[in-house]
């Protein structure tokens, strides 16, 4: 059984639209976009990850760029069998692990297909997994910040990632009732891409509304502690000459305005559906917030305002799904029925 044990290597993997994340040994040992560049011609990988995200947008007609997932889901299975090989292989030539066979453990949206998820088992049994089990991202963000998922308690995650918002009520190691909606990051990221078109003649790329996502994105006008403007370099939609504006955070939470009002009505339709006893336990406990979306400035204050109920943004939110995964995987046995 020893033997066994040192021949299999554990991998929670965090597959997602926008970032891949994988923990080995409690260790987080890959953070990468997910995104893969390929050669047209021959078909050969040139870059997956940070290095393929610095091609993104600036390539020549014989490279190009491919997020595999969009809406949390795989869209382009070769490309995503590609870029789990390649993250494996970069962690493979950090530890030296030779033949040892992989066990995976990789979360998905609640709100998937049968099909859906056959393509995310197959996709990483391609790329070397010998056991492959799936855990809900609503449930791994739970456990990833420290919530007993096993108690007959309420709890409410708002899990907004790259491409899906995952909103679940959760007790007793299962889920409840669960909203999964198709706006989150990267509909923030269009937003801001028309926003700038519309608003300032300004044609940017995706890489760049990012950034200006992460500088002065915004869920409300008006902050306490609001960040500075930021200068951005586009394309002047007029005379097709480069350029460069000021934008503040009170415009990116005017972009923002009609996307975030999306998820604050997935929120409630969520807690409609609660049954009363566990309303009660929600009352008490509060909403909790995780994934990249949960760090847009205000944004708790936003959907607290919305439900009247308090609202929490979890600890490092970009990793808790991760986390969870991690420990899913360290504690298999006990964790068994909330395995897909």
């Amino acid at each position: 059984m020893a033997l066994f044990g040192f021949l299999t290597q554990d991998l929670a993997i965090d597959l997602g639209t926008a970032n891949t994340l994988i923990m080995h040994k409690d260790k987080l040992v890959v953070d990468e976009p997910s995104i893969v560049a390929i050669n047209r011609s021959t078909k050969e990988v040139l870059a997956i990850g940070s290095e393929a995200q610095k091609m993104h947008g600036k390539t020549h007609e014989e490279i190009k760029t491919i997020r595999p997932l969009k809406d949390g889901v795989i869209a382009d299975f070769q490309a995503a069998e590609h870029m789990i090989r390649g993250f494996i292989k970069l962690i493979n030539s950090k530890n030296r692990w030779g033949s040892a066979q992989l066990r995976m453990v990789i979360c998905i949206p609640s709100g998937i297909t049968e099909v859906e998820k056959r393509a995310v088992r197959e996709s990483a049994e391609r790329a070397g997994g010998k056991e492959v089990y799936m855990i809900p991202e609503p449930m791994a963000a739970a456990i990833g910040i420290g919530i007993d998922v096993a108690e007959p308690m309420g709890n409410m995650i708002i899990d907004i990632g790259g491409g899906t918002t995952e909103i679940a009520v959760i007790a007793l190691a299962g889920i409840v009732s669960d909203e999964s909606i198709r706006v989150a990051g990267d509909e923030f990221t269009e937003d801001i891409i028309e926003y700038m078109r519309r608003q300032h003649n300004l044609m940017i790329g995706e890489r760049t509304a990012e950034f200006i996502k992460i500088e002065v994105g915004a869920a409300l006008p008006e902050l306490e502690n609001p960040p500075e403007d930021y200068a951005v370099n586009g394309r002047d939609l007029m005379t097709g000459i480069p350029k460069q504006i000021m934008v503040s955070y009170s415009e990116i939470a005017l972009a923002l305005d009609k996307s975030i009002s999306k998820i604050e009505e997935a929120v409630l339709k969520a807690l409609e559906l609660t049954p009363p006893e566990l309303s009660a336990d929600i009352y008490q406990t509060g909403l909790y917030l995780t994934g990249g979306g949960a760090l847009l400035r205000g944004l708790d204050r936003r959907i607290s305002s919305k439900t009247k109920l308090p609202v929490y943004v979890a600890e490092d939110p970009l990793r808790a799904v991760v986390r969870g995964t991690s420990i899913a995987l360290k504690n298999l046995k006990s964790y068994k029925t909330i395995f897909q």
